[in-house]
C-alpha cells in the first residue's frame, strides 16, 4: 500500500495516508476506538454490514473469552486493602449495565414496533425475528433466574442459544402467534 502524497488532498489519500500511519494493530485499535466516540462516525460505521458483524464477532469472542476466564480458579494471593471496595463497585456497574441493556432493548422495541404498521414480513424474516425473540427470552429468563437466586451459571443449550447457535423450531413458531405465553424454559 503506502501513501505516496506528502500532503494528501483528497478523500482518498487521506484514507491512504490513515492506513500507513495505522499499520500496526495498536495504533489501529487505539485510532478506530478513538473514531468511534465521534456519534456521526459510530452512527455510519454501524450502518456498514461487514464491519458491524465483525464488531458484533468480536464482542462475542470477548464475553466468552470473560466467561472462560472467570471460570478459571485464581491463585491465592493476599488481597488488596481496597479489593472490597473494587468489587462493590464493578457490582454497581454491572447492575448498572444490565439495567441499561433491559432499557435499550425496551426504547428500541418501542420506537421500531409501530414502524411495522401494515408491513406484512416474509416468512423467512418472521423465522428470524421468532429465532431472535427465542434468545431474547431465554436471556430475560436467564436474567430473572440469576436476579432470585445468585446463580449465573447456564446448561450449554442456553449458551448455544444465546450465541445463535441453536435453534428451536417449536418455541420459534411459539414466538411467532400473537397472544402466545413467552417462556423460554419450556424451549429446552
Amino acid at each position: 500500500m503506502g501513501c505516496q502524497v506528502d500532503t494528501p488532498v483528497s478523500v482518498q489519500e487521506k484514507v491512504e495516508a490513515i492506513h500507513d500511519l495505522a499499520a500496526d494493530e495498536q495504533v489501529a485499535a487505539r485510532v478506530a476506538t478513538d473514531f468511534l466516540r465521534r456519534p456521526g462516525v459510530a452512527f455510519r460505521a454501524a450502518g456498514d454490514r461487514t464491519a458491524r458483524h465483525l464488531f458484533n464477532k468480536a464482542q462475542s469472542d470477548r464475553w466468552r473469552q470473560a466467561e472462560e476466564a472467570a471460570a478459571e480458579p485464581l491463585a491465592p494471593q493476599e488481597e488488596s486493602p481496597v479489593a472490597p471496595a473494587i468489587r462493590a463497585i464493578d457490582r454497581t456497574l454491572e447492575f448498572l449495565d444490565l439495567v441499561g441493556a433491559c432499557h435499550k432493548f425496551v426504547a428500541s422495541t418501542n420506537r421500531l414496533v409501530p414502524l411495522m404498521r401494515d408491513r406484512t414480513l416474509a416468512s423467512d424474516a418472521q423465522e428470524i425475528i421468532g429465532q431472535n425473540l427465542a434468545r431474547v427470552r431465554a436471556a430475560c429468563d436467564w436474567v430473572e433466574h440469576a436476579v432470585s437466586t445468585g446463580e449465573t451459571d447456564m446448561d450449554e443449550e442456553l449458551a448455544k442459544l444465546l450465541r445463535g447457535e441453536w435453534r428451536c423450531p417449536a418455541h420459534t413458531a411459539r414466538a411467532m402467534r400473537p397472544g402466545s405465553t413467552p417462556g423460554a424454559s419450556a424451549a429446552f
